[in-house]
């Protein structure tokens, strides 16, 4: 198995950076693959660092122009470089099982948003999750209730969007994940 991580090419609080390390090392523990953006800079070179300390399998991806910015993680055993974001969020689904969020900014929102929406439209099946260090992602979740509230996000999808704190406690989930049915879902023809 492996697990798209998304999250910051900033490091914020130490709490963060901690948290972050401990789940890539128990993903890495576990046997399990982390494929990332392939960054050397902030929480991205946490999760690689931690992971690659801990034996564990690390496949970075990354745009080409961020390479030629001397962001890519260089100790990568495997560094896919592609040419644009759109083409890195595809390989990376492609190469992943599972996809979650670290605390991040908006490109972590943006990667965790297209994955959970590519789930609901029914492009794949594959267990969504936000690791939620410090209570970091408590008010999107609040967000996402009032969303649920007034009618325009299922509640479904919303009991489907894994909430975790650690490497363990998403492996359990993940064993125990049932994928919600197509958002859209063309009429039987009878």
């Amino acid at each position: 198995m492996r697990v798209a991580v998304f999250t910051g090419s900033h490091a914020g609080p130490e709490s963060h950076a901690r948290a972050a390390a401990e789940f890539a090392t128990g993903l890495a523990r576990a046997g399990v693959g982390i494929v990332y953006g392939g960054g050397k800079v902030g929480l991205m070179g946490v999760v690689a660092d931690a992971a690659l300390a801990a034996g564990g399998e690390v496949i970075g991806v990354m745009p080409q122009h961020l390479v030629d910015d001397e962001v890519a993680h260089t100790s990568l055993p495997r560094l896919e470089v592609v040419q644009t974001m759109h083409e890195r969020k595809a390989v990376m689904a492609d190469l992943a099982d599972v996809f979650v969020a670290l605390p991040g900014a908006a490109g972590t929102l943006e990667e965790l948003f297209e994955a959970w929406t590519w789930g609901m439209l029914g492009l794949h099946a594959k267990p969504t999750a936000l690791v939620d260090v410090d209570g970091f992602w408590q008010p999107l979740l609040g967000q996402l209730r009032r969303m649920v509230d007034d009618g325009y996000l299922d509640a479904a999808r919303l009991d489907a969007l894994g909430v975790v704190r650690d490497a363990g406690e998403l492996l359990r989930f993940v064993e125990g994940y049932r994928h919600p049915a197509r958002k859209w879902s063309a009429p039987s023809s009878s």
